[in-house]
């Protein structure tokens, strides 16, 4: 599935994965007034996603985070495990400085927020399609930051240590969500949630609930000024 492969008349084909109808109409709408591109798809979930992978070939997968069956991350591992050729670009309204990075790191070929413009986020598609990693510069300077700034957190230790799913939990405890809560959003039971939590506080050297949740909620302030 490489330019080779494709002749001038072909447009490339896009793969839309969100959980929003709106969403997915909006970018639709984007994709589809491009002479070179279309739509070739819709997902809400992981699983429709991977079957419509499978059936359509799409070039590039432009996908969020927040999924009905599964958080963003885990489909793109899927995807770069199943479908290595295809591209994938992420647009969320996840915080770039938490998410960005691990995005990449995951398999994604780029990543941009939902409330960028309409022409960035062609810009960004064009990018990725082009062969190039898309960073928002707003991306770009936080994950730099990360190499010039002192850490914050307790013990020097960074939350960088946190696995994807580690990092998925704290993130929702930092905006104030229950164990239930947490375990509701994940899809997953709450005693792994408390299984999550322990090791989170191993890892941030936190001794207990209360400074999880206090270092968290603070943690969730900082990124977002």
């Amino acid at each position: 599935m490489t330019g080779s492969n494709r002749n001038q008349a072909e447009r490339t084909r896009v793969l839309i994965v969100d959980d929003h109808p709106l969403v997915r109409e909006s970018v639709k709408r984007i994709v589809q007034q491009q002479r070179d591109l279309e739509v070739c798809g819709e997902a809400e979930d992981r699983e429709h996603a991977l079957a419509l992978l499978a059936g359509s070939q799409p070039h590039l997968v432009v996908l969020d985070l927040s999924l009905k069956d599964s958080h963003g991350t885990e489909l793109i591992k899927s995807i770069r495990d199943q479908f290595p050729e295809v591209l994938i670009l992420v647009l969320s309204m996840h915080d770039e400085f938490v998410y960005a990075e691990r995005a990449v790191r995951a398999g994604a070929h780029g990543y941009i927020t939902k409330d960028e413009a309409v022409s960035r986020i062609l810009s960004a598609i064009r990018c990725v399609l082009s062969g190039e990693i898309y960073w928002s510069e707003k991306a770009a300077a936080r994950v730099a930051s990360k190499f010039t700034r002192p850490s914050r957190h307790p013990g020097n230790h960074s939350i960088d240590s946190l696995t994807d799913r580690e990092m998925q939990v704290f993130e929702l405890i930092g905006v104030g969500q229950s164990t239930r809560q947490v375990a509701a959003a994940l899809h997953i039971d709450p005693s792994t949630v408390e299984t999550y939590r322990s090791r989170i506080k191993e890892k941030l050297q936190l001794k207990s609930a209360s400074e999880l949740l206090q270092f968290a909620i603070r943690w969730s302030n900082d990124i977002r000024q």
